[in-house]
């Protein structure tokens, strides 16, 4: 992959800091220990299912304390792999036998996938646990990453690193919710569009469930099942 720089847009004073990130995660209860809540690709859409057979995952949901502003750092997937090709996803990948829970996951494929070594990011808390249709129940790990750092991604895996303003995702645009027709069914899904992005699926699902935490919309966590 050729190295380039990543997106780093001016944001207007007054949006959410790090400090807000941080304690809006601080609200948070039950971390890390236990689910705050479970969503997935079956919300919202009767009929579809939880697959009986669930495999565990972890994904880094990178925010990065640029001086213009934060940002997300999201990857793209290349278009041979075997799951969610050509996909846009955060960094993460499936639970080894040999680590340490799901920060231990998201750290350990971040920086498989794009070389950001874990001692540059500060864990602040999860996101709601994450089931896919393709059989991954996913926990989205929250990092604060400041920089400067250098990243070299995998070309196996990763076919492009990239940056949204966590402002834009934020405003009135940033998140829509879609349908489309998928095997004579009618899906609902939402959908993140950025420039000439087009972030959608379980990524896109994460990145609401970050707007709500931050913006305090939602169900309470402390009353989700533990």
């Amino acid at each position: 992959m050729e190295r380039r720089d990543l997106l780093s847009p001016g944001q207007p004073d007054g949006l959410i800091t790090e400090a807000d990130i941080r304690a809006r995660f601080l609200r948070r209860t039950g971390q890390p220990g236990r689910i705050i809540g479970v969503r997935g690709d079956h919300e919202g859409n009767p009929g579809l299912g939880v697959p009986a057979e669930l495999r565990e995952a972890a994904v880094l949901v990178p925010l990065i304390d640029r001086d213009a502003g934060v940002t997300v750092l999201l990857t793209q997937r290349t278009a041979h792999l075997a799951a969610h090709a050509g996909q846009i996803s955060f960094p993460g990948g499936g639970v080894e036998p040999a680590d340490n829970g799901p920060e231990d996951t998201a750290l350990r494929e971040t920086e498989e996938e794009v070389g950001l070594p874990r001692t540059k990011v500060d864990l602040i808390g999860r996101l709601d646990t994450y089931v896919t249709r393709t059989g991954f129940r996913v926990t989205p790990v929250v990092g604060i990453i400041r920089p400067p750092f250098t990243l070299s991604a995998d070309p196996y895996e990763v076919a492009d690193v990239f940056e949204v303003p966590l402002a834009f995702i934020l405003g009135p645009g940033g998140r829509e919710r879609r349908s489309a027709e998928f095997r004579g069914a009618l899906r609902h899904f939402w959908v993140v569009p950025y420039r000439d992005r087009f972030i959608w699926g379980a990524t896109a699902g994460m990145l609401v469930n970050l707007c709500e935490v931050l913006s305090g919309e939602g169900a309470d966590p402390a009353a989700q099942p533990a």
